[in-house]
């Protein structure tokens, strides 16, 4: 890679992770990215000649940004490992008093689910392409009406949405393989019902984490209680102000998931907000539940359509496993969940 390409690579991974260059903001950075990047494409003969190299610089960029906003969005209770295009993506998990009672769900192919007790002390992932696709009409790309850098960003999150989509249906399957004391189903939220799978957890690590989504969070009350009551405490009511939910119930802290919507049309959420995570921090709670591996590089490639549009195809092999044990809980709020048809 010549000192250009490096030079913009820097500049698209700071503009990426909103950390501008010094004495620059970050809309200085990104109208630099921009037209750093039209440099590359200024017309079709330009961007036959040089998307090589565009590729190669968002199959670089997405590799070195994709496993740090998986990490940062469910690092306390995933595993996040990166392994080379045909190597194994073997897990290491920890032995404990609880070895016999731990179970892994894996999703499987065609979106069958597979449960196996675990009996050894490595776990082996198997990852499959997950794939997406953005359009760009290469004349609303000449008139700077369409851009390299929003692309980027489009495939991103869209690879984002698929590793936050099959966390949780792994997640989701394993409640059928639970204790019965590790799942509450209602219609409502009960504050009996979350402080007895909180109990549960807690059991296992010094304390326990909440994970869920805004919508889930918001409806977590204290002592039955509404804004203003005196069941709310002062700082309470502050984080109820602020974030639209309490940062802790009985102890546990409440912390809410990445959301999104599936596309334009707002109407499919990308995470089901009907379901929270009671997961134990220290102890047996040190494993991290959830293991995900990512293989190989992002491949990005191309298709002309009809209309001599441009799509932009970006594949990504990941696996996604869960250690489906008797210390961590799952609360379901049929209320919240779309697919319960309530």
């Amino acid at each position: 890679m010549d000192a250009k390409l490096k030079d913009l690579k820097q500049l698209a991974l700071q503009v990426a992770k909103k950390q501008p260059p010094t004495n620059f903001t970050l809309e200085q950075a990104e109208d630099a990215l921009r037209k750093e990047l039209r440099t590359l494409a200024p017309d079709y003969n330009a961007f036959r000649r040089n998307k090589l190299t565009i590729y190669e610089l968002m199959q670089e960029i997405t590799d070195e940004i994709l496993p740090n906003r998986v990490i940062e969005a469910m690092g306390r209770f995933a595993e996040v490992k990166n392994f080379r295009q045909g190597q194994k993506p073997i897990f290491k998990k920890k032995l404990g008093k609880q070895r016999g009672k731990s179970f892994v769900t894996q999703v499987g192919l065609s979106g069958i689910y597979e449960t196996f007790r675990l009996d050894s002390t490595y776990l082996e992932v198997p990852t499959k392409a997950y794939g997406g696709a953005a359009v760009i009409e290469f004349e609303r790309f000449l008139d700077g009406l369409e851009s390299l850098d929003e692309l980027m960003v489009i495939i991103q999150e869209g690879l984002e949405d698929a590793f936050y989509r099959e966390v949780q249906n792994a997640l989701i399957a394993t409640i059928e393989n639970m204790p019965v004391p590790n799942v509450y189903t209602g219609s409502t939220f009960s504050g009996s019902q979350m402080t007895n799978l909180i109990n549960v957890a807690k059991a296992y690590g010094g304390n326990a984490n909440i994970f869920c989504t805004s919508e889930f969070a918001s409806t977590i009350t204290t002592s039955g209680g509404f804004y203003g009551d005196n069941g709310w405490s002062t700082i309470e009511q502050m984080e109820l102000r602020n974030q639209g939910f309490i940062g802790k119930y009985k102890g546990a802290n409440v912390l809410t998931l990445p959301q999104s919507f599936v596309d334009e049309t707002n109407t499919e959420q990308v995470i089901n907000p009907g379901y929270a995570y009671i997961i134990p921090t220290g102890g047996e709670g040190d494993e991290k539940i959830v293991k995900i591996a990512m293989e190989g590089n992002t491949i990005v490639d191309d298709f002309k359509n009809a209309d001599r549009s441009m799509e932009i195809q970006v594949y990504k092999k990941f696996g996604v496993a869960v250690l489906n044990t008797n210390y961590y809980c799952i609360y379901r709020n049929t209320a919240l969940d779309p697919e319960s048809g309530s």
